[in-house]
């Protein structure tokens, strides 16, 4: 089930309309645990749903296409080798994602974010902005972006105040630079709570033991069961 909903505050000068994609109708959400699923670069709010058969299923489950098309998809952002990329673009994409989660996060019980490469950017900008807004986060062979001292950046906050993060990754992904990898460790380990898994022959992508473990995770971290 495919809804749109209203993303940026009435006082922005930006408009954006995310097309959002539901694993329950509306009726049958409040109450329910929300988990934001937010998918790479060049593809779209429906890249990411096939794990909702893998999830346990008391979450709500709402994946967000990116606002930009590019290539046969869309991206959060633009990747930082190309050269419109700044720090600006990121902010002004997450400051709308979080407009639309303060739109309707109030009839969920708590709200947990995963996102898978680029999404992993989101999904850790979200943290860092709103440090205490998150049960858990889980990110899948992605990153989180350098913030260049912008004041978007709560990492103090975040520090004290660690959430449960979830990491999984392949050593052999070629996707995501060793420099980004690099800076993204040492991020997760001294602001989160952090588990971190790597896995085998799965390169930049997703396999089953780490859906496994993901649903694990997600079983205790946000239902405190087993």
């Amino acid at each position: 089930m495919t809804e749109t909903a209203r993303g940026a505050a009435a006082s922005s000068a930006r408009s954006w309309d995310p097309v959002v994609l539901w694993s329950k109708p509306e009726s049958e959400r409040a109450g329910t645990p929300l988990l934001v699923l937010f998918h790479g670069y060049m593809a779209n709010e429906e890249d990411l749903m096939g794990l909702t058969d893998h999830l346990p299923a008391d979450f709500t489950v709402a994946a967000v296409r990116a606002p930009r098309p590019v290539g046969p998809g869309f991206s959060w952002f633009p990747l930082a080798r190309e050269p419109d990329y700044s720090m600006q673009h990121v902010v002004d994409s997450v400051s709308d994602v979080v407009a639309w989660l303060d739109s309707v996060k109030d009839q969920h019980t708590g709200v947990s974010i995963l996102g898978f490469s680029q999404g992993m950017a989101v999904a850790t900008t979200l943290l860092r902005h709103r440090p205490t807004d998150f049960t858990c986060v889980v990110g899948l062979s992605g990153f989180a972006v350098p913030a260049e001292d912008h004041a978007f950046f709560r990492d103090d906050e975040a520090a004290r105040n660690p959430t449960p993060f979830f990491w999984g990754r392949d050593q052999e992904d070629q996707v995501i630079t060793p420099e980004m990898i690099e800076f993204s460790h040492a991020w997760l380990t001294t602001h989160t709570t952090l588990t971190k898994i790597l896995y085998s022959n799965m390169f930049h992508s997703i396999n089953l033991q780490e859906l496994t473990h993901v649903r694990e995770y997600l079983t205790m971290t946000v239902l405190g069961r087993r």
